[in-house]
């Protein structure tokens, strides 16, 4: 179980070195690729999960995903909590390193690149702040991509780590504009805290109200329903 649990922290802090470390390129000044757009972005998400699946294997990288494997039976009860906090701080670990990566290109940005992007860096924002209808989004933008995960794995497994990059590709691409598609706790929460914790100046508000309500409990919502999907129509 111990290295399960160090391969949840280590995956998962990969996959925001990557996710993060995207999106530093993208907004912060002075760095090579500035202004790269949102397909550069979410094509190095993809990539970077397909790498951190062939490394590490059939890890969660994600409290959802732990928690629609649990349901299924394919992790005891007993990892859930574990696996959890292994993500957690496996991503506020990535993001730290980010940091201090980019940590010239983050002075380099004080009063010129707007706060509310920088913070963007680490954490999922809607642009239109409707609650409801972006708790609605992650639930079914997670539903559907626990979903398809699992029906890869059921079906594909030797194809997972390219179907899993494929798939974060395109739900980011049909699904992703309203919230930005977390679909994960870790991803979000743990960098968000990052935010919080690191010395980058001119810092706005962090949001936690969204942070802890859309991305923090709706993609428990689609993995349940995942869960449920998985089992009776997947036969899983």
């Amino acid at each position: 179980m111990l290295h399960n649990i160090m391969a949840e922290f280590l995956g998962t802090a990969l996959m925001i070195l990557f996710g993060v470390g995207v999106h530093c390129d993208e907004v912060l000044n002075k760095t090579k690729y500035r202004g790269s757009g949102h397909l550069f972005a979410i094509t190095t998400w993809g990539f970077g999960i397909t790498v951190v699946l062939f490394v590490f294997g059939g890890v969660c990288l994600n409290p959802a995903m732990a928690l629609a494997q649990a349901i299924l039976g394919m992790i005891s009860w007993k990892c859930f909590i574990p696996y959890c906090v292994a993500e957690f701080l496996g991503a506020l670990c990535g993001a730290c390193i980010v940091y201090v990566m980019y940590a010239d290109h983050f002075k380099a940005s004080e009063g010129v690149v707007d706060p509310v992007a920088i913070r963007n860096i680490f954490s999922t924002n809607p642009n239109i702040r409707n609650l409801p209808r972006n708790f609605f989004v992650e639930a079914f933008a997670t539903f559907v991509f626990l979903s398809s995960v699992l029906g890869i794995a059921h079906t594909s497994e030797e194809i997972l780590p390219i179907g899993v990059g494929i798939l974060v590709w395109a739900v980011g691409m049909g699904l992703g504009g309203p919230t930005g598609f977390a679909m994960n706790q870790a991803r979000d929460l743990g960098p968000r805290l990052a935010y919080t914790l690191l010395p980058i100046q001119n810092k706005t508000d962090n949001d936690w109200q969204y942070g802890l309500l859309v991305p923090g409990i709706a993609p428990f919502v689609g993995a349940v329903c995942a869960a449920v999907f998985a089992k009776g129509f997947l036969g899983m």
